[in-house]
């Protein structure tokens, strides 16, 4: 099992950055190795998408239905793709009109064969950095 655990204080209230996670939409964008996103459902309660990641050419997609508690925690869940197991979230706790703190935590772990082999340094790069470049991301926006 990998664990990935990250923790930031931004000047950004949890609002915002709460929208910033949800906007899946917006990935390719901003996160490099995010060739596309198909937006499955979105409610109040609840995002599904599929991402098709494309680092250095190596290619798969990764599907989660992430339940909210706007704008204080979103749950990860995992739908499809090459995990054995996979479950994570995000939480933005408010820093009074400082900002907020943003943490994320992710367990997984990937499913046997040699690709597997292939996608764990490629994943646990994507995941290292993920929260960097949500800090980045919410850092252009800001006026």
């Amino acid at each position: 099992m990998t664990t990935v655990r990250k923790s930031v204080i931004v000047p950004h209230s949890c609002q915002a950055m709460f929208d910033l996670v949800d906007r899946v939409e917006d990935y390719p964008r901003f996160l490099p190795w995010c060739r596309s996103v198909e937006l499955i459902e979105r409610t109040d309660s609840q995002t599904a998408a599929r991402l098709a990641i494309d680092y250095r050419g190596l290619v798969t997609r990764i599907a989660t239905r992430n339940a909210k508690l706007r704008p204080r925690r979103m749950d990860l869940a995992f739908v499809e793709g090459p995990f054995e197991s996979f479950a994570g979230k995000w939480t933005f706790e408010p820093l009074g009109e400082s900002g907020c703190r943003v943490e994320f935590a992710l367990d997984y772990e990937l499913a046997g064969g040699a690709f597997a082999g292939l996608l764990a340094p490629v994943l646990g790069q994507i995941m290292e950095t993920l929260v960097d470049r949500f800090v980045e991301r919410a850092a252009e926006a800001r006026p």
